[in-house]
């Protein structure tokens, strides 16, 4: 196997060099309109987070989020909190901004005894239950236009509790975080772990 190494690649008809590799790994494109993209990542692609320990805490929190981003995935694998509040997912605008109202967001439980369903304004709420109960899925978070988000999810209570939502809410600038917390605040989470997807 070899490896060709360049740091530049030009179109024979343009003035400038159309790709720029750079030594930290960015990439700067320019087409021959003179659009210009650049970032560390390939635009399509899928960038994954660091998963985090869902074992401590009131809240977790996912910074950094490039602008290109349109749909983050938020991964929920054995997750436990220790009261019996439910879980919301609220979207940042910058690095301790977190909007915490104009949400429109419902969460339903199918169980033997009927459905449950709870609502927040204040993020995309998950239904997990009961203390001790064990929840894994994900929520899928996806830019429609501008800075107006929807999502829906789906995730399993335990053993034998599926459970599903949506909702929608308009935030007031571009997006750069996603905070994992409570309703309540106050609860902690206990056990499994957390991640995110990113995709532009």
């Amino acid at each position: 196997m070899s490896t060709l190494s360049t740091t530049n690649v030009k179109n024979a008809s343009s003035g400038s060099n159309n790709i720029v590799l750079a030594a930290d790994g960015s990439t700067t494109i320019t087409t021959l309109t003179g659009t210009t993209i650049t970032g560390t990542s390939v635009r399509g692609g899928i960038t994954t987070g660091t998963a985090v320990a869902s074992t401590s805490g009131t809240s977790i929190d996912f910074t950094s989020i490039p602008s290109w981003v349109k749909r983050i995935t938020v991964m929920f694998s054995g997750v436990s909190i220790s009261g019996l509040s439910n879980v919301l997912v609220q979207l940042g605008t910058g690095s301790t901004t977190y909007t915490t109202s104009g949400y429109t967001a419902n969460s339903v439980v199918a169980e033997a005894a009927g459905n449950t369903v709870v609502s927040s304004t204040a993020g995309f709420i998950d239904y997990f239950g009961a203390n001790s109960s064990i929840v894994s899925g994900h929520m899928i978070i996806t830019n429609i236009s501008g800075n107006n988000w929807i999502s829906s999810h789906t995730t399993k209570i335990d053993t034998a509790k599926p459970n599903f939502g949506a909702g929608n809410v308009a935030l007031g600038a571009v997006l750069t975080a996603v905070r994992i917390t409570t309703v309540n605040g106050t609860d902690t989470f206990d056990a499994g772990s957390i991640n995110i997807l990113m995709e532009g």
